[in-house]
């Protein structure tokens, strides 16, 4: 196993968020950013003024956990325990670093990494028509294990219904399948154990073969929005069960779409003409285009993660950065587009070349760049950290150099480099509540990063409420939430 030398830090000191910029940011970033999204992370993230004191009337900076442990014991916030925010200043602070330790291994490559929104169901998909379901809460055993239909190269993507009682997953095909993951057999097998009902995103009378690169959920599960090899994005009404909307959204393959928010009404879409684009189903009708594209990606886009809030989100691209957006700085149109380089470049199986890395987009209209891990031979997918332990202070991406890099939302700076695949890292998952992350990788190998002081694989026998106390209790033994 490979461990990173690099040491691991959190950017959640006061002077962390007055900088505003890092020597390793790549763009400027204007007083605008340094307002907005660095005020909302310490808002979220950040410790109550009084907890900061180890005496009555004695502020200092940074605090750390044990001085603000003190001035909860001593009520200086007239609480009487922590907030919100106070304990994701804390757990924030330490990572899931350390292991890792073996989930499963699949003999083929593993292309998808999703925890369910609760955390107590994690999914698993490979190239070889395998679609493992864990059950987090019973010792990571098998909850439901698939065999997916009509395969075409590889699983592309997965995505658990907002109740968790369905399974929609997605190949190079215009065929969405669903899988009831609530049904009693452990064993699906497509069409021979269990019904994988298929939903054709394909118009009557298309000629054109095209596959499904990203299948999202609505919140309400009434629907799925797709993302397709040909240029389109698609929504689906599984209730009419009938493709309702099929938009020509880019030049060239769409190879990422989700809702913006719990609304549904906002999508982003990525696309390999290395456009963002912003869409509102409310006007849609009248207008027939996106509401605006946001440009500064100098190659294709391989995945996008909402924050959630209707504002902001990042991509990853295959330039080798991800960027972090806020959609109130859209443009309203893409007249000019500009050819930054004049060589031949397939990302599936050449470097990137040297000379450019230094291109930088003429109207970058992103906030933030983060640079260090590599977007090569697969759609490399990034995330937000989570909001319950971190208020998504963290940024974390796959890498095709084998690694999970985390990343300061603020500050730009790479806080740690987990190291011990030896293939490509496609995808990987924080989980929504314990101090745990899952990466899957090319090699095959899934496993799991936490955080216990002992060195030792937690055990995973206890209620969810339980287990949680453990983890954080045996580096925080006085924490109470």
């Amino acid at each position: 196993m490979r461990r990173s030398g690099k040491a691991v830090r959190t950017c959640d000191d006061e002077d962390t968020f007055n900088s505003g910029s890092s020597s390793q940011q790549t763009n400027e970033q204007s007083d605008y950013f340094d307002h907005e999204i660095a005020q909302l992370t310490k808002l979220r993230s950040g410790p109550h003024k009084f907890l900061r004191r180890t005496a009555p009337g004695r502020l200092r900076q940074p605090v750390s956990t044990v001085e603000m442990l003190v001035g909860r014991e001593a009520n200086y916030s007239g609480r009487g325990r922590f907030s919100a925010a106070d304990s994701c200043h804390v757990l924030s602070r330490y990572l899931p670093v350390n292991g890792p330790w073996k989930v499963d291994h699949m003999k083929t490559r593993v292309y998808i990494s999703q925890f369910s929104a609760d955390g107590s169901l994690f999914v698993a998909g490979s190239q070889g028509s395998d679609i493992r379901i864990y059950d987090v809460d019973r010792e990571w055993k098998v909850h439901k294990h698939i065999q997916a239909r009509s395969l075409k190269w590889t699983i592309t993507d997965t995505s658990l219904s907002p109740d968790q009682r369905f399974l929609a997953y997605a190949s190079i095909s215009t065929i969405v399948h669903i899988v009831n993951v609530g049904s009693g057999a452990r064993e699906s097998l497509a069409n021979v154990t269990e019904i994988h009902e298929g939903l054709d995103f394909s118009a009557e009378g298309d000629e054109d073969e095209f596959g499904i690169f990203s299948v999202k959920f609505s919140t309400d599960g009434q629907e799925l929005v797709a993302a397709g090899s040909d240029n389109l994005i698609y929504v689906y009404d599984l209730q009419a069960n009938k493709c309702t909307l099929r938009i020509p959204a880019h030049k060239s393959d769409v190879n990422t779409v989700c809702f913006a928010d719990e609304t549904g009404h906002l999508i982003y879409s990525g696309s390999d003409d290395s456009l963002c684009k912003v869409w509102d189903r409310r006007c849609f009708i009248s207008r027939g285009r996106a509401n605006g594209v946001l440009m500064g990606h100098l190659e294709g886009i391989t995945y996008i993660d909402s924050r959630r809030d209707g504002r902001y989100f990042i991509s990853n691209g295959k330039d080798q950065t991800t960027k972090l957006w806020d959609i109130r700085k859209l443009s309203s149109n893409t007249s000019y587009t500009p050819r930054l380089r004049d060589f031949d470049w397939d990302y599936r199986w050449m470097a990137y070349p040297a000379h450019a890395r230094t291109l930088k987009h003429p109207r970058d209209q992103s906030l933030a760049t983060y640079r260090g891990h590599s977007v090569l031979r697969t759609l490399i997918r990034c995330h937000f950290s989570p909001e319950y332990s971190t208020a998504q202070k963290y940024i974390y991406t796959g890498s095709s150099d084998d690694s999970v890099y985390i990343y300061d939302l603020v500050s730009g700076d790479e806080v740690a480099r987990l190291d011990f695949h030896q293939a490509p890292v496609r995808d990987c998952s924080w989980h929504p509540y314990y101090p745990m992350l899952i990466s899957s990788s090319w090699d095959g190998n899934i496993v799991r990063w936490e955080i216990p002081g002992t060195g030792e694989a937690p055990q995973w026998n206890q209620s969810s409420t339980g287990r949680l106390r453990e983890i954080i209790r045996g580096t925080f033994p006085y924490i109470d939430f």
